[in-house]
C-alpha cells in the first residue's frame, strides 16, 4: 500500500514541516509513504505528472491558504485520470466549513480535521489493513459515504514529545529554511487568527528540544524558524532556551522567534544583550495601536512596555526586529491606521511589515464579518477590500504605501536617503503616501527597476516636491555603494577621476573596496562631520565602512 503525501509550498526555500511530521509519525502503520514537495511556481501539469507517476494507492494533500487553488485544480485533473484512487486533504484551509468544501469538490474523498499526526497514522493503517478495521473507526475524519457525511470521533491533542524528529536526513534541506515546533497552541484570543481556537499551550520537553537544536547547530543549518505562536509565553522555559542558544552558538545558525514583546522579562532581555549579531531575530505582531481596535480583536497588550522593550533591544544593535501592522481591522479607519503606522515607524525597526487582514474561515472575525460590513476576496488569500471604517480607496492607497515601504525601507537599500527625505514631511506616513501616489501617477508600480533606477525615481519624486535634489546626491551614492560595489556609476554621482589618486592609495583591494567623497553630513552615518571627507567601503566584510577625514 503506497500513500503519496503532497505539499505545495509558496517558495522553494520553504519546507513543509507538517508532511515530514506526518510521515515520521506514521511509520508504525507499515504503509509505504512517499513525499512530494513542490511550489506554487511549478506548473500545475508538472505537479500532476509527478503525482500520477508515483503510482500511489492513496493521495493526501496538505492544504493552506496559499495553495488551495493549486490543490483543487490538480486533484480534479488527477481524479479524471484515476477515479478509483481516494484523495484526502488536511490542514487549516479545509478544517472549517468542511462539508461545504467537500460538497463543492466531490472528487475529494474526505478531510482530516485539526491535529493530523495520529489521524493520518490511523488512516494509513486502515488502508494498509482494510479488513481489520472500518474507516469510521478512525477519529478526526469527515468524509462522504452513500451521499451522507460521516464525521468520526474527536481526536485528542497529542503529547508533543511523541512526535518524532523529522529532520534526520538534514541533507535533504540544503538551502532551505528549517521550521521547528517546540509548542502548540496560543494563550491569546486574537479574533483574526485561527491559533486562538486551540485553547491552551502544549510544550515539547526542553530535554528533547535541546537535543534537536544541537543537531541543527552541529550541522550548521543557516536558519531555524520556530513556528511557536508565542515563543516567550513561559518565562522560565524561554530563559533556558535563550541561554542554550547563546552558549552553543556556532557562529552561523540564526534562530527566528515570534514573540510578544510586552511580556519579555528583564532576564530574557539581559541574555540577548551580548549575543552574536544575527544569532536571533524577533518578529513582533503589534497589529494596531488603536485602543478600540485592540479591544475588539481581543488583544492583550501593554503598548508602553512593548515600546520600552523594543527600544532596549534595539540599543544592543545585535538583534533584527520585525514589527507587524494589519490594515482592515475593526474600528481602524484611515486616520487611526496612520497613527499606528507613525508610532511603529518612529521606532525605526529593522523591518515594518504592513499587511492586510485575511478573513479566515473559523475565526471570530469571519463570524462577525457582516457586523463589520467587511468585504473581502472570495478566493485565497481572502484579503480585505473594505470595512465599515475603511473604504476600498483607502485600501488601495495603503497598498501603494506597502509597496513603497518594501522597496525603500524594508529592503534596506536607501536608509540614509529616506531618513533625509523624512525631514521634508510632517509624518513618515504622509511621505510614503505621497511617494505612492507619485509612483502610481508615473506608472512605475508595473515595471521592474534596478537599484540605480530606484534611486533615480526617488530623485524624480524629490524634484516633483520642489526640493533641491542636490542634497540627496550624496545620500543616494552612499546607499548604493554601501550594499555593494556598483557595476555602473550612478548618473547623479560626481566623476571618480576627481579623487583617483586617493582611491589608488586607500581602495587597494580591487573591486572589493571603493573610496567615495562626501561634502555633506549623512543622516545616522556622519551627522557630526563638517566639510569634506571620504568613506572607504570594504566589501570583504559585511557592509564595512571607514570614515576618513584627513586624506592629505
Amino acid at each position: 500500500m503506497k500513500i503519496f503525501l503532497c505539499a505545495i509550498n509558496s517558495k522553494y526555500i520553504h519546507s513543509n514541516l507538517a508532511v515530514y511530521s506526518l510521515k515520521e509519525y506514521s511509520k508504525p502503520s507499515k504503509a509505504e509513504i512517499e513525499l512530494g514537495e513542490y511550489t506554487i511556481n511549478n506548473q500545475k501539469d508538472d505537479i500532476l505528472k509527478a503525482i500520477y507517476k508515483a503510482h500511489a494507492d492513496v493521495i493526501c494533500f496538505s492544504v493552506y491558504i496559499w495553495n488551495l487553488e493549486y490543490v483543487i485544480d490538480i486533484s480534479r485533473e488527477f481524479h479524471k485520470l484515476c477515479p478509483n484512487i481516494p484523495i484526502w486533504v488536511g490542514g487549516p484551509e479545509v478544517s472549517y466549513e468542511t462539508e461545504h468544501f467537500l460538497t463543492n469538490h466531490p472528487w475529494i474523498k474526505g478531510a482530516m480535521l485539526g491535529e493530523g499526526e495520529e489521524t493520518f497514522k490511523d488512516l494509513c493503517s486502515y488502508y494498509q489493513n482494510m479488513d481489520c478495521r472500518k474507516l469510521s473507526d478512525v477519529n478526526g475524519l469527515l468524509y462522504k459515504e452513500d451521499d451522507q457525511f460521516m464525521k468520526t470521533g474527536f481526536r485528542e491533542a497529542l503529547n508533543l514529545d511523541t512526535i518524532p524528529f523529522p529532520y534526520k536526513n538534514i541533507e535533504d534541506f540544503q538551502n532551505r529554511i528549517i521550521y521547528y515546533e517546540s509548542s502548540r497552541g496560543c494563550p491569546f484570543m486574537c479574533s483574526y487568527c485561527l491559533s486562538s481556537i486551540d485553547k491552551g499551550v502544549r510544550f515539547r520537553s526542553l530535554e528533547l528540544v535541546f537535543k534537536e537544536l544541537s543537531f541543527f547547530l552541529d550541522n550548521k543549518v543557516p536558519q531555524v524558524k520556530f513556528v511557536d505562536r508565542t515563543f516567550n509565553i513561559n518565562p522560565k522555559r524561554t530563559t533556558d532556551l535563550l541561554k542554550f542558544i547563546k552558549e552553543h552558538d556556532n557562529g552561523i545558525t540564526n534562530f527566528h522567534f515570534e514573540v510578544a514583546a510586552d511580556i519579555l522579562t528583564d532576564n530574557e532581555i539581559e541574555i540577548m544583550k551580548d549575543m552574536r549579531p544575527g544569532l536571533i531575530q524577533l518578529e513582533i505582531g503589534v497589529q494596531s495601536t488603536n485602543a478600540s481596535t485592540i479591544s475588539e480583536i481581543h488583544r492583550s497588550m501593554n503598548l508602553e512596555k512593548l515600546w520600552a522593550n523594543v527600544k532596549k533591544i534595539q540599543s544592543f544593535k545585535n538583534i533584527h526586529q520585525h514589527l507587524d501592522l494589519i490594515a482592515g481591522l475593526p474600528f481602524e479607519d484611515y486616520d487611526t491606521f496612520k497613527n499606528s503606522f507613525n508610532e511603529l515607524y518612529s521606532i525605526y525597526p529593522d523591518q515594518l511589515q504592513l499587511g492586510f487582514l485575511k478573513v479566515l474561515k473559523g475565526s471570530y472575525m469571519y463570524e462577525h464579518a457582516k457586523e463589520y460590513e467587511a468585504i473581502w476576496h472570495e478566493k485565497p488569500q481572502y484579503e480585505i477590500m473594505s470595512t465599515k471604517w475603511l473604504s476600498y480607496d483607502d485600501v488601495l492607497n495603503l497598498k501603494n504605501i506597502e509597496e513603497i515601504l518594501e522597496v525603500y525601507y524594508n529592503s534596506g537599500q536607501f536608509p540614509t536617503s529616506i531618513r533625509l527625505l523624512e525631514k521634508y514631511f510632517d509624518t513618515a506616513f504622509s511621505m510614503y503616501e505621497k511617494f505612492g501616489q507619485f509612483y502610481e501617477e508615473k506608472g512605475y508600480f508595473n515595471m521592474s527597476h534596478s537599484r540605480n533606477r530606484r534611486g533615480e525615481i526617488l530623485l524624480e519624486f524629490i524634484e516633483s516636491l520642489n526640493i533641491d535634489p542636490k542634497a540627496f546626491y550624496e545620500t543616494l551614492t552612499f546607499d548604493l555603494y554601501y550594499r555593494e560595489n556598483c557595476k555602473s556609476r550612478p548618473s547623479f554621482a560626481p566623476d571618480l577621476k576627481e579623487w583617483s589618486a586617493l582611491s589608488r592609495k586607500y581602495a587597494t583591494n580591487s573591486k572589493l573596496s571603493h573610496l567615495e567623497r562626501f561634502t555633506r553630513p549623512l543622516p545616522t552615518i556622519s551627522d557630526d562631520i563638517e566639510g569634506q571627507y571620504y568613506i572607504l567601503f570594504d566589501y570583504t566584510g559585511k557592509n564595512s565602512i571607514e570614515i576618513i577625514k584627513d586624506c592629505l
